[in-house]
């Protein structure tokens, strides 16, 4: 039986609970905003302090859903395609630990692509699930990271039959995809469970001009950042889950020893909100953002020193299809790298982008953006290029090393004692903690992986050309923390 997606059953609820004449003598301190400090009720309004509610009976229990919040999932599990939705009140990251939780126990080998996400790495530590690593197809002319090949898959699963899980990032975070469908086909051949970090592609289902989704793909349990492309509020993500691989109790257990037990309600309802935005005008909202992110991608390619990849660049390995609403455009042939190109246009044109790395600045187009947003970062890329152009840079080659041996699992690394010893002493000891760069944004060590002599060479490589650190406690790599 449909529901109308034209009703918003939690964010009614929480509306009618505010509204009501209940006194409070309960959670939270301030009291519906009795209490607030005027400071805060600027930030938050009087009405909406008084939606920042409690754990009330007429308000259901995200941990154990049966009233309005049950209802409100449901919706979401219909509009996106999937036998059931939950909501998630901790980020993405938080999404991701829960499918990790629920679908891999301690020992358990899990494929996954070396550019996952940070979160993907706790997951490993909350887990104790064991990773096999894929490497990604690396693009020389970008500069990054893209897909993984259905070879390099199907390569990995003949070798590691116990395999329980392949968690892959689809779409990355410049929009391009690989052959998802493919992919799941293979693991759901040998009875594989396949989990989806899908933080970027919570708007694909919305529009024809986009790649397919990971739940259309087939994938089991699928990880969606509603907040980051969609209308909720910072921090709300879904979680979505089809077939019978992985049990929705499994889920509401992982779920429930992840999650706090005072779930904000207003980042509940925005979840309950943004879905019903989606199912009424989203066709409309993510099809303009298409048009307005190709029109940008137009005046971007006719304006020398600029380039900005587009569908021509995809239908190649590792590289299906594109997210065309993420515009990055690379300015190394303007003399300026992506990070020098972002802070002239902070400074000189008040436009903030979402991502830099040496050679490229990415820039998301949304349901938010008009006309008059894309033209004027279309404009002020245009007087970029033609204001600030400079040599282009020297663009050294980037070549990851060979990947370590895997000395101890990550969950035991994180437990095990540790202490930092200088770099070049590192070399044979086991590493407790991560290192990468941007670009690629691959990480070079993970927690129990065994430092090789090669690597401190690639590290000190790295580091001369001055790209940026992540992970480590000493940023400059006069030590490394590994474990005694």
């Amino acid at each position: 039986m449909k529901g109308n997606q034209r009703r918003a059953p939690l964010a009614e609820a929480v509306e009618a609970y505010a509204a009501g004449d209940a006194r409070p003598f309960h959670t939270p301190g301030h009291k519906q905003g009795l209490g607030a400090h005027p400071r805060l009720r600027q930030f938050i309004t009087s009405e909406g302090l008084r939606a920042d509610v409690s754990l009330m009976e007429e308000l259901d229990d995200l941990h154990h859903p049966t009233g309005c919040i049950a209802e409100a999932e449901a919706l979401a599990a219909e509009l996106y395609g999937a036998e059931a939705a939950y909501f998630m009140v901790n980020g993405t990251s938080g999404a991701v630990h829960t499918m990790m939780l629920a679908a891999l126990s301690p020992g358990d080998e899990v494929l996954l692509p070396r550019n996952v996400h940070r979160s993907v790495f706790n997951g490993l530590v909350l887990t104790g699930a064991v990773p096999v690593y894929l490497p990604p197809v690396m693009d020389e002319r970008l500069g990054i990271a893209l897909g993984i090949t259905t070879e390099t898959v199907s390569r990995a699963l003949a070798e590691h039959p116990a395999a329980r899980a392949v968690l892959v990032v689809y779409p990355n975070y410049y929009g391009v995809t690989f052959d998802l469908l493919s992919v799941t086909a293979l693991a759901h051949a040998r009875d594989v469970t396949v989990l989806v970090d899908e933080a970027h592609g919570p708007h694909l289902r919305f529009s024809e001009a986009l790649p397919p989704d990971a739940l259309s793909c087939g994938a089991d349990l699928v990880a969606q950042s509603t907040h980051k492309l969609l209308g909720s509020l910072t921090q709300t993500s879904m979680l979505f889950r089809q077939g019978g691989r992985v049990s929705g109790e499994a889920v509401r257990r992982a779920a429930a020893l992840l999650t706090t037990t005072s779930p904000n309600y207003l980042l509940l309802a925005s979840l309950d909100i943004a879905r019903l935005q989606m199912a009424v005008y989203g066709d409309d909202l993510i099809g303009r953002a298409v048009r307005l992110a190709e029109g940008v991608r137009r005046v971007v390619n006719d304006s020398p020193g600029l380039w900005c990849f587009g569908e021509e660049y995809m239908g190649r390995p590792g590289a299906e299809a594109l997210d065309v609403t993420k515009v990055t455009v690379q300015t190394a042939w303007l003399g300026l790298s992506g990070r020098a190109a972002a802070d002239i246009l902070r400074r000189d044109y008040h436009i903030a982008c979402e991502l830099t790395d040496a050679y490229n600045v990415l820039f998301l187009l949304t349901l938010a953006d008009r006309e008059e947003e894309a033209l004027f970062l279309a404009k002020s890329l245009k007087d970029l290029a033609i204001r600030h152009r400079r040599s282009p840079l020297e663009r050294p080659h980037i070549s990851l090393p060979e990947l370590p041996s895997q000395a101890a699992a990550p969950r035991e690394a994180f437990f095990a004692p540790s202490e930092a010893v200088p770099f070049l002493e590192a070399a044979g000891r086991v590493a407790a903690e991560e290192i990468a760069f941007y670009p690629p944004g691959i990480p070079v060590l993970c927690p129990g992986e065994r430092i090789s002599r090669e690597i401190l060479a690639y590290l000190r490589e790295m580091t001369a050309l001055g790209l940026r650190v992540t992970g480590p406690e000493d940023v400059t790599l006069t030590t490394i923390r590994v474990l005694r």
